[in-house]
């Protein structure tokens, strides 16, 4: 055990070490100007998200991923399609309005939307998202046709909410679809489609194992959309105070209570539902729920220390970089963004839960190297462009609309097994890390360089971007495979058709 934590560390720092460097060093050329304690702060928060990831990481392999297996093997081989159509409602449902990161997104809108009323919609359009993803599954329906459908739905519903006057309120929508598939459930989640794809089985199984992150994401932003078509009058948003002072003393423990506090209602429900489902229908042995129990120990540890180091000390820092660099020269922020985003998102936890599930359900065929390049890109290109969109203050949807069309359009010419991965990857990129990072740090640009009122319309929206464009990135990445095999083909045709007839055997 200890071994598999310092090797998880090991892999933990090798993520996040970028992105403390690429600060460290930008104060040094006097690009940001940071205080001693603000610098210690970061530093010591940056060792905790360390600590965090691989205690996450090892708990996710010990504990949320077996569960998400055999709750989807166990409800699977019930052969009951009402039971198990119910649990994956209920789960989705509940599990959605634990999340830590949608409780944020609530408190910062609450004077618009009534924070139960969002929480509570966008549990119910993920519980039905996640209904309809297992759906998918039993019926053996292709992924790229129900996305297709459902976007095409979304962007329906965008037109009406543009009519109703609060086209401000989209950025929040698309962020919404990000936001919802946090730390917690991703694992939990990813597992649980395998666990179903593999009782099914078939020659598609290992397509099947992906998608259901995928449609999780799309049901929040439709409820959230449909939210806005009845809201009247303006929306506002008031930037909240970022500051270092949570790091000291009471500030610092009422932090940690209250994360500890999310994460264990979170945490506590998924260990509900899987101890009633081994009650009366898994009945593992012994040995394996003690196991499980010491993996959701280190899971709860790890998601502690990630999201209190976060809040604490990454939060203000992305704030400070984001107005200091605009203020020096906004083409700056572009480029700085554009490499932020690419390290950032190596240090999301759920990424690495992706990475090695995919490793393992491809036997290696797509690596987990591959995977990361792609969505290092991806995220890259994700931030530079949401800085682009603030310097110039257009919509969210000229990003938005050709995008998905591509990626959409990109899925009927590449492997499925692809397709599923890279709308999957969408939501795991947008983690913790991205909305309690990258955002503050969108939010200090637009701050910088735009009025206060415009900081909902052009700030938010970039957890959204995180989420698109690796479906683009990795399918290329597969559309990639598929040419260089048929190249293979071709090559090894021409070989044969240009040998000697000396060289050929005959067989008369």
């Amino acid at each position: 055990m200890k071994v598999a934590l310092l090797d998880k560390i090991k892999e933990a720092l090798i993520s996040v070490l970028p992105v403390a460097a690429i600060v460290y060093v930008l104060n040094i050329a006097g690009l940001i100007h940071l205080s001693t304690e603000e610098l210690i702060v970061f530093g010591i928060s940056a060792l905790f998200l360390i600590f965090g990831i691989g205690m996450f990481s090892l708990g996710a392999d010990l504990a949320m991923t077996p569960m998400g297996e055999q709750v989807g093997s166990g409800l699977t081989k019930s052969k009951s399609i009402k039971l198990l159509l119910s649990v994956a409602f209920l789960m989705g449902v509940l599990i959605t309005v634990a999340e830590p990161d949608l409780s944020v997104l609530g408190e910062q809108v609450k004077d618009v939307i009534n924070k139960q009323l969002l929480i509570w919609a966008v549990g119910v359009g993920v519980g039905i998202f996640l209904l309809l993803s297992v759906l998918k599954m039993l019926f053996k329906i292709q992924l790229s046709m129900m996305l297709f459908f459902f976007y095409m739905m979304l962007f329906a519903i965008a037109s009406l909410v543009i009519l109703n006057g609060n086209a401000s309120f989209l950025p929040l929508a698309f962020d919404s679809g990000g936001v919802t598939t946090g730390p917690v459930t991703v694992p939990f989640i990813m597992a649980l489609g395998v666990g179903i794809a593999m009782t099914i089985g078939g020659k598609n199984a290992s397509e099947n194992s992906f998608g259901m992150i995928a449609m999780c994401s799309v049901g929040p932003i439709l409820a959230v959309m449909l939210l806005g078509i009845g809201i009247k009058g303006n929306i506002s948003y008031e930037t909240p105070s970022y500051s270092i002072e949570s790091a000291y003393g009471s500030a610092l423990f009422k932090t940690i209570l209250h994360t500890a506090g999310e994460v264990l209602l979170a945490l506590g429900l998924i260990v509900l539902f899987f101890a009633l489902l081994q009650l009366f229908i898994l009945k593992l042995p012994k040995k394996r729920i003690i196991k499980i129990a010491i993996g959701i120990i280190y899971t709860f540890i790890g998601l502690v220390t990630f999201l209190t180091a976060v809040n604490v000390g990454f939060m203000p820092i992305g704030y400070k970089l984001g107005t200091h660099l605009a203020e020096k020269d906004p083409w700056v922020i572009v480029v700085f963004g554009l490499l932020l985003g690419a390290v950032t998102v190596l240090a999301e936890p759920a990424v690495h839960v992706l990475n090695k599930q995919v490793e393992e359900i491809t036997d290696g065929t797509v690596s987990k190297k591959s995977v990361m390049i792609a969505l290092s890109i991806g995220v890259g290109i994700s931030i530079a462009l949401s800085m682009i969109r603030i310097i110039f203050d257009f919509s969210i949807l000229y990003y938005v609309i050709p995008g998905y069309f591509i990626s959409l359009g990109l899925s009927f010419f590449v492997p499925k097994l692809y397709t599923a991965i890279a709308f999957d990857s969408g939501g795991v990129a947008s983690g913790p890390l991205t909305s309690g990072f990258i955002l503050p740090l969108s939010i200090g640009v637009c701050t910088a360089l735009q009025a206060q009122d415009s900081v909902l319309s052009l700030a938010f929206g970039i957890v959204a971007m995180v989420a698109m464009t690796p479906l683009i990135t990795i399918q290329i990445l597969g559309f990639r495979a598929v040419v260089a095999e048929h190249m293979r083909k071709k090559i090894a045709l021409r070989r044969i058709l240009d040998a000697d007839d000396e060289q050929i055997i005959r067989f008369m």
